[in-house]
């Protein structure tokens, strides 16, 4: 542990907790913060607004359908998303990349003593309750509820795949719905940091 972290990988479904955790952490230690989301488009959560394209994607797909884009859209990511930790690594400059796209399988071979990677996971209800918070679910018509439903119900089973790839690349799993556990990461990350955000120069 000595010799510091090279970067930090957070995995996980949409609304886990993710981006909230990045953005503590870069915070603390003067880090570059990368979303896959800013990387890649993809219809996203179809809430506060929704275009017409992310309203009908929602409204006409499958929900397999739904999923296997979600998927493929995250494979083509990859060989990019692969590239850029590489260069970050190599140019010595400390990061927190963020995303769903980070998916356990593809992270799992890169954790090393200095590329600290985790997986975000909470359990369906926990995660149902959060999307419809804040989309506003009960206020909604029953249009925008299907809308909703679909959305959630594709980011639940992208949550199942994620913990199941986890455990079987050995890739560490963190409880999002438990603050206590993930304040103790925050803490371990942050006594870490000292490397992390001198490593640059």
């Amino acid at each position: 542990m000595d010799q510091g972290l090279s970067g930090i990988l957070i995995a996980g479904s949409s609304h886990v907790g993710k981006t909230t955790l990045a953005k503590r952490l870069a915070a603390a230690l003067n880090l570059n913060m990368v979303s896959t989301d800013s990387l890649g488009r993809h219809p996203g959560r179809p809430w506060p607004s929704v275009r017409p394209p992310v309203a009908e994607y929602y409204r006409r797909l499958s929900p397999e359908t739904i999923y296997w884009f979600l998927r493929v859209h995250h494979e083509n990511m990859w060989p990019s998303l692969k590239r850029m930790i590489d260069g970050e690594i190599e140019a010595r400059k400390p990061f927190v990349l963020e995303g769903s796209a980070l998916r356990p399988e593809f992270i799992a071979p890169l954790v090393s003593e200095t590329l600290f990677g985790i997986c975000l996971h909470a359990d369906a209800d926990f995660l149902r309750e959060r999307m419809r918070a804040e989309a506003g679910y009960l206020q909604a018509g029953e249009g925008d509820r299907n809308m909703f439903d679909a959305f959630i119900e594709r980011s639940l089973h992208d949550n199942a795949e994620m913990h199941k790839a986890a455990r079987e690349n050995g890739l560490t799993i963190v409880d999002a719905a438990d603050p206590h556990t993930v304040n103790n990461l925050f803490d371990e990350l942050v006594r870490r940091g000292p490397s992390l955000s001198s490593a640059g120069g």
